[in-house]
């Protein structure tokens, strides 16, 4: 089962979970979880992961640095292995809240198997930022992709 843990606050990373879990739903078993519901009895009984979250300030959403807070210390030495991918709504770059989720699964040992997906919106005054998001179809698309991949990976056995 391919668990799809996502936060978002105005509506990106949302969009892209959910079109990634229509996809993955079409290859095998998905579970989208909210990251704020998100806890290590979740990831563990998952057999691969796809992480999406916005890029805040240069670093990954807050919830989504309170899920893996929360279930760090609990999956150490129980996950080593699985497969994970991920999906970063950005205003501008993304590689921040990329590269810390990166470091975080690295004391996991789980290992990536599909390239970082970087959504990039554009948002750059206050009001780009605060206002709710519509991702564009392409990027949908590609998320659509990448969970259907992720979960057919784990089905047939590849991951």
């Amino acid at each position: 089962m391919l668990a799809i843990i996502w936060h978002s606050r105005t509506g990106a990373s949302r969009q892209l979970a959910e079109a990634a879990g229509a996809g993955a739903a079409l290859a095998g078993a998905v579970r989208t979880i909210p990251a704020e519901q998100a806890g290590a009895a979740d990831l563990l009984a998952a057999h691969g992961y796809l992480f999406a979250c916005p890029e805040n300030l240069g670093a990954m959403s807050g919830a989504m640095k309170e899920m893996f807070d929360r279930c760090y210390y609990p999956l150490l030495g129980q996950v080593e292995g699985r497969p994970y991918a991920t999906i970063i709504a950005a205003g501008s770059d993304g590689r921040g809240a990329q590269a810390q989720i990166d470091r975080i699964v690295t004391g996991w040992r789980l290992r990536r198997v599909a390239e970082p997906m970087i959504v990039n919106l554009g948002a750059q005054t206050p009001e780009e930022i605060l206002t709710a998001k519509k991702v564009p179809a392409p990027a949908l698309d590609a998320a659509r992709r990448l969970g259907e991949a992720l979960s057919a990976g784990l089905a047939l056995g590849i991951f």
